[in-house]
């Protein structure tokens, strides 16, 4: 932070002499003046991933909200929106578990996302996104909300200590589901794990292979107890902090209105008029805003805890 802020005098300092010079003397300074605000900008985005597990890579779990089919539908698109936005950076896509839905759509889908800060910058993404359009599946091309919500969660590696007993596990085998066709799958290889402590079921079926399936299913259920440990943490911070109120699960973060043409993060008043464009991944600035708002509301926590 400190860096950042030294180069951000350095920089107000070249723009109050780039007033003073010359058209010549302008154009000559304009390299110097690009390349520190391109660092500038590079150290800013360094400091809104400065928090914990921010470099880990991502679990990403989608489930439509109520709507049936519409609300199935919708979130099969954030899945493919969500895809898309990893392959825009080269980052990879594993499956572990997508369960279709019953006429359209999914009912449920979980991947991991791997690459450099994944997990820090697909964070801001959780929580309920909304859709409005004129449904597909409306004879009469009525206009439709629905709702899906996204979770998003650090994949835990072999550095954060979860210790997971076997006698606390339920592991079940069962024949994977499918659409049909050659893809069916003709042998026990989907696996369900259950964490009888906590309740807690990890399904996975999108390899052939039961020993992969199961290797998957442990590690997204490592995640999910580290997570729940890490809430627990944070709901004794949020009694300590009194007035500073948790962010509520039940409220949308954005919304998506295809007939009307636009994008709007309800939490950053940030809007964009270009939804197919953000459905086919074109996600960065509104989580660079996400991130600008989470990292406001960390300092206004801490501002909080520091008061009392």
């Amino acid at each position: 932070m400190e860096t950042y802020r030294g180069l951000e005098s350095d920089l107000q300092g070249l723009l109050e002499l780039y007033e003073e010079l010359s058209a010549e003397e302008r154009e000559a300074l304009r390299p110097e003046l690009e390349e520190a605000a391109a660092k500038l900008d590079e150290l800013y985005h360094a400091t809104l991933l400065s928090f914990p597990h921010a470099e880990k890579n991502a679990i990403l779990t989608i489930q439509p909200g109520a709507g049936g089919t519409e609300a199935c539908d919708w979130a099969e698109m954030l899945l493919r929106m969500y895809t898309r936005f990893a392959e825009r950076q080269g980052f990879q896509v594993e499956v572990v578990d997508v369960t279709p839905g019953a006429e359209a759509g999914i009912d449920y889908a979980q991947i991991i996302v791997r690459g450099e800060n994944a997990y820090g910058l697909l964070s801001p993404e959780a929580g309920v996104h909304r859709l409005v359009r004129p449904s597909p599946f409306d004879a009469s091309g009525r206009r439709h909300t629905s709702f899906a919500g996204v979770e998003v969660m650090p994949e835990v590696d072999d550095t954060v200590e979860v210790v997971i007993r076997p006698e606390d596990l339920r592991i079940d085998v069962f024949r994977a589901q499918g659409h049909g066709g050659q893809g069916v799958n003709t042998t026990d290889s989907a696996v369900r794990v259950v964490h009888l402590p906590t309740g807690i079921t990890v399904t996975c079926q999108t390899t052939r292979s039961q020993i992969k399936n199961k290797e998957l299913a442990l590690k997204v259920l490592k995640s999910r107890l580290f997570e729940l440990e890490w809430k627990k943490k944070q709901e004794e911070l949020r009694k300590l902090r009194g007035e500073v109120r948790p962010i509520e699960w039940g409220s949308q973060i954005r919304s998506y209105v295809l007939d009307k043409q636009y994008v709007k993060d309800h939490r950053t008043g940030l809007m964009r008029f270009d939804p197919q464009n953000v459905l086919d991944g074109d996600l960065m600035d509104f989580i660079w805003a996400g991130l600008e708002w989470k990292a406001g509301r960390r300092e206004a926590q801490e501002e909080a805890l520091a008061e009392d």
